[in-house]
């Protein structure tokens, strides 16, 4: 069973689908089931009892965007993902997941709250790095930081067991026919006898230079490859503070004005020092309690429970990612042990060792962060003024230059950009996003309204001008275009060089003949097999043609060192006590490929069986963007298993 777990792991499948979830959430973020989409808008994706709502949609897509950015080296828009319909993909995918999970709940394949809460226990990341135990405190400080909760992580830990049990089932009972493994055998064990030459551009003759009418054919042939983006030349409003302005000085008395004000949010909190013990059920709990209200040492009852203890000193009760755990260690009288408290995971004993009061904050000790918040807030609040005076000069009908200088403004122009945010050198512009949405949307001479990009950050732009789209001229790139001319029709001359020796062979000439028609060396090899040491030797074309034709067929295939032209001479069989070993070795693999079909074909079923549907329409409301003028048909739920 452990072979088949593993087997069932390595599975494209299972990799595409099931990877480590809780990897995934701990490190970059992922998706959790939709648990209270129920009670919001309109889902995205329904399955049975299981669905995504719209803003979960958003923010799996929005990391579906963020990959897809780092991939490319550029910013992707929600829009073109739509384009090249990649939410399509995504809602099946997600569709397809959904339905099997809920159809497997269903048919009661549903993995014990014992079992997750060991694989809990078993996740690096919530380990103590220097006693390498399991650690309730990391654990709760993990999920925190990731705006998770235990009830999410169980969720997607049930869900990765349900596949994997599910998953391993299928491998467990498949098993492909020997006669499978034995065509594959046969055929890599297969020998061929053959002959052949290489033609050389020298054969064929090279192309002379290029005219100005060819290498303009070239031009408009290549088109696509060639035409010169749009770029737009952009003054760009900034209503931000210069980089030499000099902050204006925050005045005694609004530091303690604000010192009063957030007085009772700056004071110290309680803190005390305690240990917590944590252990999956309450007898165990009520039995470390019991010893510690005997007075055993903490460290000898984790010992003789097999656990670990979680010491905090001086540790306020914000600080609890449990809200059970802090309420229950701060409302103990010092020195005392708590009764069992049943926790996220499992359930905690804790003793309190000491007690640290509150102290009241200092307006010393909270000046320096006072003076940054208020200056902040005034270079906010100037930023705002400047805007307000910038949208009165505009209704007033001055234009951007000059309501941007009446008001101080700061006016810089931008370097030539597309619209994707790309420099003439094809460098990503650091800039919001905004600015080039802004001013695509405008003609030339356009002035945009005043754009919130948020944070306290706002501008304007206005489109200089516009560098239409468009094919070089001949002179810009006439030597590269040469060269690329030349390339092309010597390719094409030794092609049709290598057809025409070819030809000639088909014709019924002797090969050898034909060979040294034109000079060439007639290479003749016999029991040539299919390897990787065989191809680096003769080189790919000879390998590829020789094992691609019939016997006494031709072939012409590029090779390595222009094209190569040859006869298949004679094929032998495998020889069958060489073969057997082979079809037992190849059989694994394809019961693997087989039950990677199995598999997907049982997804297809359970998600059809609970009527498992999804809503592009949904999906790109959710986005924030308009739907395209032709909008994809809704994905077809998928057809059910033939029985």
């Amino acid at each position: 069973m452990i072979t088949l777990f593993r087997n069932f792991a390595k599975s494209k499948w299972a990799a595409g689908l099931f990877a480590l979830l809780i990897l995934s959430f701990l490190i970059v973020g992922g998706s959790q089931t939709d648990v209270f989409a129920s009670f919001g808008p309109k889902h995205v994706i329904d399955a049975g009892d299981r669905s995504i709502g719209a803003q979960q949609f958003r923010g799996d897509f929005e990391r579906v965007r963020n990959n897809l950015q780092e991939q490319a080296g550029r910013p992707v828009s929600f829009e073109d993902m739509v384009k090249e319909n990649i939410h399509t993909q995504y809602l099946e995918s997600q569709t397809q997941r959904l339905g099997f999970l809920a159809w497997a709940w269903n048919a009661g394949i549903r993995p014990g709250k014992e079992l997750v809460l060991k694989e809990i226990r078993q996740i690096p990341a919530f380990f103590n790095q220097v006693s390498g135990q399991f650690d309730q405190d990391r654990y709760e400080q993990a999920l925190a930081a990731q705006g998770l909760t235990s009830e999410m992580l169980e969720q997607d830990l049930r869900d990765q067991y349900v596949a994997s049990q599910f998953g391993a089932g299928v491998f467990a009972g498949a098993r492909v026919p020997r006669i499978y493994g034995a065509l594959l055998a046969g055929q890599a064990l297969e020998t061929r006898d053959g002959r052949w030459f290489t033609v050389t551009q020298a054969m064929a003759g090279s192309a002379p230079a290029p005219t100005d009418a060819q290498l303009t054919a070239f031009i408009n042939e290549n088109a696509a490859q060639l035409r010169r983006p749009e770029f737009r030349m952009i003054s760009l409003v900034l209503f931000s503070p210069g980089p030499n302005s000099q902050p204006a000085p925050i005045t005694e008395e609004r530091i303690r004005e604000r010192f009063e004000f957030r007085k009772a949010a700056l004071t110290n909190p309680e803190k005390r020092t305690f240990v917590t013990l944590t252990v999956p059920n309450k007898a165990a709990a009520d039995r470390i309690a019991a010893d510690l209200r005997a007075g055993k040492a903490p460290a000898e009852v984790a010992s003789a429970n097999g656990i670990e203890v979680s010491n905090y000193a001086d540790t306020p009760q914000s600080a609890l990612g449990d809200p059970a755990v802090g309420a229950a260690v701060f409302a103990l009288p010092a020195n005392q042990v708590s009764n069992p408290i049943q926790g996220r995971v499992g359930f905690t004993v804790a003793k309190l060792t000491g007690i640290t009061a509150g102290a009241p904050a200092t307006l010393e000790s909270v000046r320096g962060a006072l003076v940054q918040e208020l200056r902040a807030e005034d270079v906010k609040a100037a930023t705002y003024a400047k805007v307000e005076q910038y949208e009165k000069a505009r209704q007033e009908g001055k234009n951007l230059a000059d309501a941007a200088q009446a008001v101080g403004a700061r006016m810089i122009q931008l370097p030539p950009v597309t619209a994707e945010g790309r420099l003439p050198d094809g460098q990503p512009m650091n800039a919001p996003r905004q600015i080039f949405e802004s001013a695509y949307a405008l003609a030339k001479g356009g002035e945009s309204d005043l754009i919130d990009a948020g944070e306290g950050q706002y501008f304007a732009v206005r489109v200089d001008d516009i560098r239409p789209a468009a094919l070089p001229t001949l002179a810009e790139v006439r030597a590269p275009l040469a060269q690329q001319w030349t390339l092309r029709e010597n390719a094409r001359r030794l092609s049709a060089k290598a057809e025409e020796l070819a030809g000639r062979v088909r014709g019924g000439e002797d090969i050898a003949k034909v060979a040294a028609s034109v000079n060439a060396t007639l290479v003749a090899r016999n029991g040539v097999q299919q390897s990787r040491d065989v191809q680096a030797q003769l080189g790919e074309g000879v390998l590829r043609g020789l094992f691609g034709q019939g016997k006494g067929q031709v072939f012409a295939d590029q090779g390595q060192a222009g094209y190569v032209v040859g006869r298949v001479d004679a094929i032998h069989g495998a020889v069958p006590a060489l073969a057997a070993p082979l079809v037992e070795q190849v059989r694994p693999r394809l019961t693997q490929e087989l039950a990677n079909a199995m598999v997907e074909q049982s997804f297809n079923a359970a998600a059809a069986r609970v009527k498992a549907k999804n809503d592009p329409a949904a999906a790109i409301a959710a986005l924030g963007i308009e739907a395209p003028a032709a909008a994809p048909a809704a994905p077809a739920a998928p057809a059910p298993a033939k029985k």
